[in-house]
């Protein structure tokens, strides 16, 4: 009980956790879009930066991890909002698989 107290005390950020929509454009093909899924609180911490060329374009992203309360269903195929950032979901991590909390290693991208 007493570790749900502290990490409650932790989660200071509302994100929003979105995931993609596919829907058909009546011409054989479609168009993706975001979808609400739910508002969470969470504690977003940067983990390390680096710098990388793609496209002949210098790029920075930085890598952030990402605590909320468990949830089932999250996948890396979602996204999370905080304001006007956005951190893809890269890795998901249960701490000791107690299903108290989850990790969330993320990208953040412009």
């Amino acid at each position: 009980m007493a570790a749900c107290e502290s990490l409650g005390a932790k989660l200071k950020h509302r994100l929003t956790l979105q995931s993609k929509v596919r829907t058909t454009d009546g011409q054989g093909g479609y168009t993706e879009a975001w979808s609400h899924v739910a508002d969470l609180w969470a504690f977003i911490e940067p983990s390390k930066g680096y710098e990388r060329i793609y496209a002949m374009q210098a790029q920075t992203p930085i890598t952030h991890r990402v605590t909320i309360r468990y949830r089932v269903g999250i996948t890396t195929a979602m996204r999370l909002l905080y304001g006007s950032r956005v951190f893809e979901i890269k890795e998901i991590i249960n701490p000791e698989e107690a299903n108290v909390s989850l990790r969330l290693l993320c990208l953040e991208t412009q």
